[in-house]
């Protein structure tokens, strides 16, 4: 009998761009949290979401990860750096909303960051902060809080 041949598959794997948004240099949680807030107002769950930045702080992307329940979303590094890895980003801003409209951050969302921030560390793509957006103007910011 004849051994039966396996086989792998040859893959490639690209960035797609699904719309094209203007581009700025990210000088403030308040301005990050400006420029996502249109993307998570309507959502009555929690969304999380990374800005992609280059090496000047210009945001070249922002991508949606994940939507969760009302009140938790689940994250996990690799998709997050999938796409910071596909957008050749230097660096990440990673966001997301609180529809409760508590700003503090939960142990989960602490737990999450730390991971994050280590995973950054060793592919070399910073974790630069993590914005909880209620509002346009309601924000908590990690690196203000010196918890990055």
């Amino acid at each position: 009998m004849k051994p039966t041949r396996k086989y792998a598959n040859i893959v490639n794997v690209k960035l797609v761009v699904a719309e094209r948004v203007a581009s700025f240099q990210v000088n403030s949680p308040k301005q990050v949290a400006e420029f996502v807030w249109p993307y998570f107002e309507t959502s009555p769950v929690e969304v999380f979401a990374v800005l992609l930045l280059n090496s000047a702080n210009g945001v070249v992307g922002f991508s949606e990860v994940t939507k969760g329940i009302l009140n938790s979303s689940l994250v996990h590094p690799r998709e997050i750096f999938q796409r910071a890895i596909l957008a050749n980003s230097a660096s990440i801003i990673l966001v997301h909303n609180h529809p409760s409209g508590n700003l503090e951050p939960s142990s989960e969302d602490q737990r999450i960051t730390k991971q994050l921030v280590e995973g950054g560390i060793i592919l070399g793509i910073p974790v630069v902060d993590h914005v909880i957006l209620t509002g346009p103007t309601t924000y908590s910011s990690f690196s203000e809080k010196g918890l990055i």
